[in-house]
């Protein structure tokens, strides 16, 4: 790489990097969901609030956009048989191959498993091994469909990050607490975390308050817990996620901004999706496939114009995402803050309101 070549500000991992106490990682959400505390950076302010509190940083004709992807319980625990010998077996399913009935998976330890071999797990649930790729296994189940989502229903856990597994294995609370209450496109892999704040009580008063919500559907995968590897950001590759946003949705936004109302993403996710979708700076049109965008600082957003979102982890993509929005030193002070307001962070910890333009 030439001199010329070399990183600025902003296209350097360390530039996304601070330091975290491990007793503000959330193991358990905040009950109810819309009791967690919410940091709202308005323009140069920072606020200490709770997700309630939404509502009074919202204008009637504002619109949140809401990822209505469901999470799989992706997780599964089963056995490889030879003979009398047995070798357990952990399987994460990440997204379907391209054969119907096959879904590409990572498998726990692969090395016990041939190819042509069979992993045997609960509700009748059997997964042959057709391949492999970069770590990842191909694997064919012996029902689809229906049945495919009955069987992993009663086998399978839902899929928490690392770092939350790490301390704890899921449970049957995690069914209701890692899922949102809009939940409906069987798909995702990783919650969209952001949303898990809302409750019937606070889509009322922001209904009351003449804030209008649309569905899009982004089923988010396990790349998103996948750590950048390289220094030099501008050679990091996102991993793709499949996404749709309807022909009403995108008509919906676009009246919004017609009638000068802002559009704000609830989530990274439905961020991520709304920009793959425009079309121009303020425009956006119906879009459906896999997107890989990739948004650091530099980007600038056609259709966003602030983010609900929690707290992330440090040197990963979406540092860099909340940073494209708001600048590098300023998500730096806003990351001081809520540490040192002890702020609960990543997949079940508070949120924060990201308004660049106050």
């Amino acid at each position: 790489m030439t001199h010329e070549n070399q990183p600025a500000f902003g296209e350097r991992l360390s530039d996304y990097d601070f330091d975290l106490p491990e007793d503000l990682i959330a193991t358990r959400p905040a009950k109810p969901r819309s009791s967690a505390r919410l940091l709202v950076a308005r323009g140069d302010a920072i606020l200490d609030r709770g997700v309630t509190d939404l509502v009074s940083f919202l204008n009637p004709g504002d619109r949140l956009i809401l990822n209505d992807t469901k999470v799989i319980p992706a997780r599964l625990e089963g056995y490889r048989a030879r003979g009398e010998a047995q070798a357990k077996i952990e399987v994460t399913l990440l997204a379907p191959a391209s054969e119907p009935g096959q879904w590409m998976a990572l498998v726990k330890p692969l090395r016990k498993v041939k190819d042509g071999e069979s992993i045997v797990f609960g509700a009748g649930l059997v997964a042959r091994i057709e391949g492999r790729d970069e770590g990842q296994a191909r694997l064919s189940f012996n029902v689809t469909g229906d049945a495919f989502d009955a069987a992993l229903s009663e086998a399978g856990r839902m899929p928490l990050p690392p770092y939350i597994e790490a301390k704890r294995r899921a449970d049957a609370q995690d069914r209701e607490d890692y899922q949102t209450v809009w939940a409906r496109e069987l798909g995702a892999v990783a919650a969209p975390t952001a949303s898990l704040h809302f409750d019937a009580t606070l889509l009322k008063a922001l209904a009351a308050r003449g804030v209008e919500t649309s569905h899009v559907t982004l089923h988010v995968g396990a790349g998103t817990f996948l750590p950048v590897k390289v220094d030099d950001v501008r050679e990091h590759r996102m991993h793709a996620e499949w996404g749709r946003v309807s022909s009403d949705a995108a008509d919906a936004i676009m009246a919004t901004r017609a009638a000068g109302g802002r559009v704000i993403p609830v989530g990274t996710t439905a961020l991520r999706l709304i920009e793959s979708a425009a079309t121009a700076p303020g425009e956006i049109a119906a879009w459906q496939g896999a997107t890989d965008i990739f948004i650091r600082p530099g980007y600038e957003f056609r259709i966003a114009d602030g983010l609900m979102t929690n707290f992330h982890l440090p040197k990963s993509t979406l540092m860099m995402l909340v940073s494209a929005l708001m600048g590098i030193e300023r998500m730096r002070a806003i990351y001081a803050h809520a540490i040192a307001e002890r702020y609960r962070f990543f997949s079940y910890g508070d949120a924060s309101l990201l308004l660049p333009n106050g």
